[in-house]
């Protein structure tokens, strides 16, 4: 069995993950897609949307249309589905949801109970074409966020179950179209049991994470009940090609084998870690810190994203994205945009390091964000030390 000292199931991890060295920028954002299995949407935009901080993160100031062609074209290169949340998925990857999609249609109610109409709905999509939430009467009721239209929960009760498929978007509404039409034949015509979905997802996971625990590859798919037991039949039996490894100081794990408390891909460990470590700002949603556990055990990185936290009652700030530089999460910046100018409304340093050993790194992940999405200046109002802000100089680029 392989022994990992936590350095170095960190740095497989950030290799994993795309964070170091240039090969991992190899193939632009379709590949790394690929790498990841997953990428998770949210509505919040800040500094950009989440999904484009992805990319950008690991691959620098590559363009916002080249990102959205890799994850929305036509032919569909991806689709919208849940994994760990709603997610971008590759294409090639929508067999391997069959059992999801059976689950739901054994439910028959998620957040909503379903409308009768689901099947006029399905049969206007089929007739009409792709279809969005305007073309069949709106999104809303006029309530919150959650008061759906009946047709809204019936969009998306239809992409559940994977009778209706979203591939792209028109500016940030789905646009929902039958599958036949989406997928390609090959991939429509598969028929996986649930055993095999599993198995190849948590090979996936496995993949993208690098080192994971059991915890982890079940929250990188969110399985629960019969479909995690799946997923430990596929690790004990070696099906989904991961290898147990030890890590120094990550918990015991007695459902591991032998004195295993973790898994890793094979090809991970046979490989030599080269390059230099990316300095960025990361996503709150970005795949690197789902786990918010798996983030203090690797990074020993405390992340609460506080955005749902009354604003009196907030530490670091509304939309706090984690600094990573050198293997490291360092930091995290509360950023907004005004203008032509990235605000840091809060920059706060992690305890223990020093800020003259990192000032560099905070400043040069600020103003790449801040080229990246056109602004030609930074201003920090808060910082965390104190005497971190003279040494801030923020009148120029990095």
């Amino acid at each position: 069995m392989t022994a990992l000292t936590p350095d170095e199931a960190r740095r497989l991890i950030l290799r994993a993950q795309g964070f170091v060295g240039a090969d991992a920028r190899r193939g632009g954002p379709h590949a790394m897609l690929r790498r990841l299995g997953a990428i998770q949407l949210d509505t919040i935009s800040v500094l950009a949307r989440s999904h484009e901080l992805v990319a950008y993160a690991r691959l620098g100031a590559v363009g916002r249309q080249t990102v959205e062609r890799a994850y929305w074209h036509n032919p569909a290169q991806s689709f919208e589905y849940w994994c760990h949340a709603a997610c971008i998925l590759p294409i090639e990857h929508w067999p391997l949801f069959a059992f999801r999609r059976r689950a739901y249609r054994e439910r028959r109610f998620r957040w909503h109970e379903v409308p009768d109409h689901v099947d006029k709905l399905l049969q206007q999509a089929r007739d009409s074409g792709p279809l969005t939430t305007s073309d069949v009467g709106g999104a809303k009721n006029g309530g919150p966020w959650w008061d759906w239209s009946e047709s809204k929960i019936g969009l998306e009760w239809l992409l559940d179950i994977g009778e209706l498929v979203c591939a792209r978007r028109v500016g940030w509404r789905r646009v929902y179209d039958v599958a036949e039409r989406v997928v390609p034949a090959e991939l429509l015509d598969q028929d996986l049991t649930d055993e095999e979905c599993i198995t190849r997802l948590t090979a996936v996971a496995g993949r993208s994470l690098g080192v994971a625990t059991r915890g982890d590859l079940i929250d990188f798919l969110r399985l629960t009940g019969r479909h995690s037991a799946i997923l430990d039949e596929a690790l004990r039996s070696g099906a989904a090609g991961l290898v147990p490894v030890r890590v120094a100081g990550w918990p015991a794990a007695p459902k591991a084998a032998g004195s295993a408390n973790a898994w890793a891909d094979p090809a991970l460990l046979e490989s030599e870690t080269r390059g230099r470590h990316r300095t960025t700002l990361v996503s709150p949603f970005d795949s690197l810190i789902w786990h918010r556990g798996r983030t203090e055990r690797v990074f020993g990185f405390n992340y609460q994203l506080e955005l749902y936290v009354p604003k009196h009652k907030r530490v670091h700030g509304y939309f706090t994205m984690p600094v990573l530089a050198g293997g490291r999460l360092i930091g995290r910046v509360d950023p907004a945009r005004e203008g032509s100018t990235l605000v840091a409304r809060q920059l706060s340093l992690e305890p223990g390091l020093t800020s003259a050993k990192w000032v560099d790194a905070l400043r040069d992940a600020l103003w790449s964000a801040a080229e990246w999405v056109g602004c030609d200046a930074v201003r920090v109002e808060r910082t965390d030390p104190p005497e971190l802000a003279p040494l801030l100089t923020m009148t120029g680029g990095a």
